[in-house]
């Protein structure tokens, strides 16, 4: 057994008789996670920022602690670049309603590819009809890459915005989103990553690409729901206005008017999710003790051991890269006359859990010409034993559905 393989004695719900495939959608937490989060709520919890009394304290102490480790986490030059939001929805529209609403003009541009999630789409669909503006698409080639040639040819001189998901929650490919922010930069445009599917796999460093926004999900990595993350380099934060008004988020306010808070917190209306901060901060602590190029080689043997197998099936059809390691431990996928659907719950009375559907990216569906597919999403916790077993049914499928 594996040093990784070791580590699923840290997540007590892996201790049921099921296979957990759906890691794109949601990561399962480890104990420390857990009891992080309960510690901070038996011992500490308060509203923090306002209250003077020790409690109150405590709890502004371990929500700023944990915004500077996210900071540290993924690079950014201060922790007041990181605002903490619900999910990576919603950084993305904070972005589209606070920033774009108020600096695109009739005439630009957004560039964005097909692969996109639903929630790096339907924002700046709003922008383009509130704005009059333009969506400029990008389409991968058979392996599910943007080539350079493609971003040549879909980033103009008119592009103000470019939207990417740094890793495809479908295809599993990771795209050069620092070749990209650079040719966006170039014709004086800004750059929007979701990194939803990469911040739990592969290290990101938001100076080194250069990017203008990068959102991303705690319960994606090992953390709970409810907590996510918008980065924003600090001069574009202070230029936009607030997503949300309320409570915490404000300097001084009369009748008439109002100040807003220094960043972060003008844009953290309302009590905010301690919890989940420290338990994110305590998922990054994890993570990084068991160190982002490990679970990127358990991923791809993983990966590896799954796509040969579905190779040897002559009826499975496997979507993206031939190269496993260019998966993310993500394998979409189709059954010949057996629907997605029909497979995932076959497979769940197995106790497999598998994601089937269109995965909120039905214009990618439509680019593949399928109206969904089945998904397999691995992660460093799941064993080559699971695989294999995985496989065995999906074969054993054939025979349940009569088809041999």
């Amino acid at each position: 057994m594996s040093l990784l393989d070791e580590t699923r004695k840290d997540f007590p719900i892996l201790d049921q008789d099921v296979i957990y495939f759906d890691n794109a959608a949601t990561s399962q937490s480890p104990s420390c996670v857990m009891e992080a989060a309960s510690r901070y709520y038996e011992t500490t919890n308060a509203n923090p920022l306002r209250g003077l009394y020790e409690w109150s304290v405590g709890a502004t102490k371990a929500y700023e602690d944990a915004r500077e480790n996210v900071a540290s986490f993924i690079g950014a030059k201060t922790p007041s670049e990181i605002i903490f939001t619900r999910n990576a929805t919603e950084s993305l529209n904070l972005v589209a309603f606070a920033y774009a609403l108020k600096n695109l003009k009739e005439g630009d541009e957004i560039t964005l590819s097909v692969a996109e999630h639903h929630s790096n789409l339907l924002p700046w669909q709003m922008v383009r009809d509130e704005k009059k503006i333009r969506l400029n698409i990008l389409e991968p080639n058979e392996q599910g890459e943007i080539t350079e040639e493609e971003l040549d040819k879909k980033i103009t001189e008119k592009t103000a915005l470019l939207a990417l998901g740094h890793v495809s929650n479908v295809l599993g490919v990771t795209n050069d989103v620092k070749a990209a922010i650079k040719k966006v930069h170039a014709v004086g445009g800004i750059a929007v990553i979701d990194g939803a599917q990469s911040a739990p796999h592969i290290p990101v460093d938001v100076s080194d690409i250069d990017a203008d926004f990068y959102a991303f999900s705690g319960h994606k990595m090992l953390s709970a729901m409810g907590i996510g993350v918008l980065y924003g380099k600090k001069k574009l934060l202070e230029e936009t206005e607030p997503f949300l008004r309320g409570g915490e988020m404000i300097e001084y306010v009369t009748l008439e008017s109002a100040t807003y808070a220094e960043l972060p917190h003008k844009f953290e209306a309302g009590t905010v999710n301690v919890g989940g901060a420290v338990g994110l901060s305590c998922a990054i602590d994890y993570i990084k003790k068991i160190g982002l190029d490990n679970i990127a080689r358990k991923e791809e043997l993983l990966t590896k051991r799954l796509m040969e197998g579905m190779k040897e099936l002559s009826y499975i059809t496997i979507y993206g890269s031939d190269d496993p390691s260019k998966h993310s431990g993500i394998v979409s996928f189709r059954m010949d006359k057996v629907h997605p659907h029909d497979l995932a719950s076959l497979l769940n009375e197995d106790g497999i859990c598998i994601r089937a559907g269109h995965h909120c990216a039905q214009p990618l569906m439509q680019y593949l010409n399928v109206g969904s597919l089945a998904r397999a999403s691995l992660y460093f916790y799941n064993t080559l034993e699971e695989v294999d077993i995985f496989l065995e049914k999906l074969s054993e499928i054939r025979n349940t559905m009569g088809l041999g």
